[in-house]
């Protein structure tokens, strides 16, 4: 059995294990208008990363989290935070650590983001914003950046982790555009790479054909992999 990727729109993905597991990264779900209503009923949530506090990555975690109770992993504020609001099967971590759960090591790496909460038109502390590199049971190995700059140590990422697969965001303005992601990839040397945060808004500019042109440039051993929302692909 392969692992399967599916991207729900923006940066929402589940990751169905080659074990079984299943894997949400960044619970917007519902309320995304990016992803199709076919996609929105999941089978089911063993694992629910938060890369960090903006209502497009984390909108809908408290109610998934009530749905399907999975484990949820996510810098500590905003662990404590979805505590305080009766959240259940928290496991909060920081920035250059590792913890494995259901066999799968998920290692919390720096990004250069904000990350507040927004609450009753309030912001809210939401720690800082984090990417992930995530190790399934086979091994495989991919990274989520989330919402980030570029920065130079992602060179770092590639040389103790080897991702073979980098998630990285292309919409510009509020992340990398696609040329700085094009730059991320040949840092992280990863074989494949997913663009997203693209498309979702009119504010978000960047788009997968300017991606593929400066990756041929910059990356031209990287291999770009298009998703549709609610498409799955094997990996």
């Amino acid at each position: 059995m392969a692992n399967k990727i599916q991207w729900l729109g923006h940066s929402t993905f589940l990751i169905q294990t080659s074990q079984g597991k299943h894997i949400l990264i960044d619970p917007w779900v519902y309320q995304n208008p990016a992803c199709p209503e076919s996609a929105k009923n999941l089978e089911k949530i063993d694992l629910m990363l938060i890369t960090h506090g903006h209502f497009d990555h984390c909108a809908d975690a408290e109610e998934l989290a009530q749905k399907y109770n999975p484990t949820i992993v996510a810098i500590f504020e905003i662990g404590s935070y979805l505590e305080q609001k009766n959240v259940q099967n928290v496991s909060p971590m920081n920035k250059g650590g590792s913890q494995t759960i259901h066999n799968i090591q998920i290692t919390m790496t720096h990004a250069f983001h904000s990350s507040g909460i927004g609450l009753n038109q309030a912001i809210v502390e939401g720690g800082e914003a984090a990417g992930f590199v995530v190790k399934l049971e086979d091994g495989f190995t991919f990274y989520h950046a989330g919402d980030t700059c570029l920065f130079g140590d992602m060179t770092w990422i590639a040389k103790l982790y080897q991702p073979q697969l980098a998630m990285l965001p292309i919409g510009d303005r509020f992340t990398m555009g696609p040329k700085e992601a094009a730059y991320a990839a040949q840092l992280l040397q990863t074989p494949k790479v997913i663009p997203m945060h693209f498309g979702t808004f009119p504010l978000l500019t960047g788009t997968t054909e300017e991606f593929q042109q400066a990756l041929q440039k910059i990356s031209p051993n990287t291999q770009l992999i298009q998703f549709q929302p609610g498409e799955i692909k094997e990996f």
